[in-house]
C-alpha cells in the first residue's frame, strides 16, 4: 500500500515533466531559440548549423577597429556569444554538438523560445541596412511605432542621444538590446500598457508620453 502511494506521487510529479516535454516538441518547431556559444564563435558555429539544414539567424553590424597601423572594418554580432536557431527539437543533439555551442537559452530547464516580433524586428533593421548597433539593454521608456519609412511596423523604445533618435529594440529573454537610426517624426507613440516578459516572468510596461 505505501509502495502504491509513492509510486501515485512519483507518477504525479511526473505528469507535469512530460506535458512541459509534449508541449515543447508540439510547438517549438515555429519558434526560434537562442544559443549561447563561445566568445567569438558566433560565424563559424552558423555556418556549422547550416552545413546541418538548420536555419539559422546571426544579425551583424559593422564597426571599426583601429590598430597602430591601420583602420578596418569588421562585421560583428550585434548579439555576442549568440546565434539563434528555427525549431530544431528534432535535432537538438546534433546542435549541442556542434562546436562552439554551450547550450540552448533555457527557462524552467526547457529551451526558452523568443517571441517572434522581436526576432523580425532585428531582421528588418539589419536587412533595411541602416546603421544597427549594441546598446544598453532597454525595456523601459517611450514606446513608439515606426508608421513609415524602411522600419515601418516595428515597435521600438525611442531614445534621443545628441540630438539624435534612435529606436532600440530588445531581446528580453536575453537582457540585450540594439539600437537603429531613426526619424522622429517617422514614428508614434503606443498608447496601450503591453504585457511583457522578462526571463518568464509576465509584467506590464506603461508608455511615457513625449
Amino acid at each position: 500500500m505505501t509502495q502504491g502511494i509513492d509510486l501515485c506521487k512519483s507518477q504525479s510529479g511526473a505528469m507535469p515533466e512530460r506535458a512541459r516535454r509534449m508541449e515543447f516538441e508540439t510547438q517549438s518547431q515555429d519558434e526560434w531559440f537562442a544559443l549561447y556559444t563561445r566568445h567569438q564563435h558566433e560565424k563559424s558555429v552558423a555556418q556549422l548549423l547550416e552545413r546541418k539544414g538548420v536555419e539559422v539567424f546571426l544579425p551583424l553590424y559593422k564597426a571599426l577597429h583601429r590598430w597602430k597601423d591601420r583602420v578596418k572594418e569588421l562585421s560583428l554580432p550585434l548579439f555576442p556569444n549568440y546565434v539563434f536557431v528555427l525549431g530544431g527539437d528534432e535535432r537538438r543533439g546534433a546542435i549541442l554538438a556542434t562546436p562552439g555551442v554551450y547550450d540552448f537559452v533555457r527557462q524552467g530547464g526547457w529551451p526558452a523560445p523568443i517571441p517572434s516580433q522581436e526576432i523580425e524586428a532585428v531582421r528588418t533593421a539589419v536587412a533595411r541596412g541602416l546603421h544597427v548597433e549594441p546598446h544598453p539593454f532597454l525595456n523601459t521608456g517611450d514606446r513608439v511605432r515606426v508608421k513609415s519609412g524602411p522600419l515601418e511596423g516595428v515597435e521600438g523604445i525611442l531614445v534621443r542621444k545628441k540630438g539624435l533618435y534612435r529606436l532600440v529594440l530588445s531581446v528580453e529573454m536575453l537582457e540585450r538590446s540594439i539600437a537603429v537610426e531613426a526619424e522622429a517624426a517617422d514614428v508614434e507613440r503606443v498608447p496601450h500598457v503591453r504585457a511583457r516578459r522578462e526571463f518568464g516572468a509576465a509584467h506590464a510596461l506603461a508608455s511615457g508620453g513625449f
